[in-house]
C-alpha cells in the first residue's frame, strides 16, 4: 500500500519521466514513483520517494545501513560509494549501491543512487522526518538516467501545503 510522507514536499520531474500509482506498479511502501518509459528493457528505471518520522538519534549513515540491510533480504548488495552532504542544520547522505537479484531465471544487475535527507521538526527538535529518494536502474542504464535523478533531487522543496507530495510533471 502506498504511503504518505511525514512532511509535504514539492518537486519537478525531469523531462521523459512519468508519475505512476505506487500500488499499480508494484511499489508498495513508497509515497511516490516516477518511471522512465524510454529506458524499458526487462526493467524500467524509476525514481521513488519515501519517508518516515523518527524520534531516535540514529545518524544518517545508520539509517542508510538499515536501507542496505533491507535490500539484502532479497538480493546481493554492494556499497559502491557513500558521501555525507548538506549542512549541520540540513544534513544529507548519498550512496550508490549495486544490487544483483534473480527475476525468473535471469540475473538482474541494478544500480541504485539513494539520497537521505533529515528535516528537523521546528517545534519538537527530538522529532525529524527522514526522506529517502532513490533512483533504480539497470547497471547498463544508470549513466543515462543519473543526471535526471540529480536534477530531480535539486528540485525537492518543503511545501507549505499540509498533505503529501506535489510533483510538477
Amino acid at each position: 500500500m502506498a504511503t504518505t510522507l511525514p512532511v509535504p514536499i514539492e518537486f519537478t520531474l525531469p523531462e521523459g519521466w512519468q508519475s505512476a500509482a505506487p500500488d499499480e506498479v508494484g511499489a508498495p511502501g513508497v509515497a511516490f514513483i516516477a518511471l522512465h518509459p524510454e529506458s524499458r528493457d526487462e526493467f524500467t528505471a524509476n525514481i521513488t520517494v519515501s519517508g518516515e518520522l523518527r524520534t531516535d538519534d540514529a545518524l544518517l549513515a545508520g539509517i542508510a545501513d538499515e536501507a542496505v540491510a533491507h535490500l539484502e533480504q532479497t538480493a546481493s548488495v554492494e556499497l559502491q560509494n557513500r558521501t555525507e552532504v548538506g549542512t549541520p542544520d540540513a544534513p544529507g547522505l548519498t550512496q550508490v549501491l549495486i544490487l544483483s537479484t534473480t527475476v525468473g531465471e535471469s540475473q538482474l544487475d541494478l544500480a541504485l543512487s539513494q539520497v537521505f535527507l533529515s528535516i528537523a521538526d521546528a517545534e519538537e527538535p527530538h522529532k525529524r522526518a527522514i526522506l529517502q529518494l532513490t533512483l533504480t536502474a539497470r547497471t547498463t542504464q544508470f549513466d543515462a538516467v543519473v543526471g535526471d535523478f540529480q536534477q530531480f533531487v535539486r528540485t525537492i522543496r518543503i511545501s507549505d501545503e499540509d498533505s503529501g507530495q506535489h510533483g510538477d510533471e
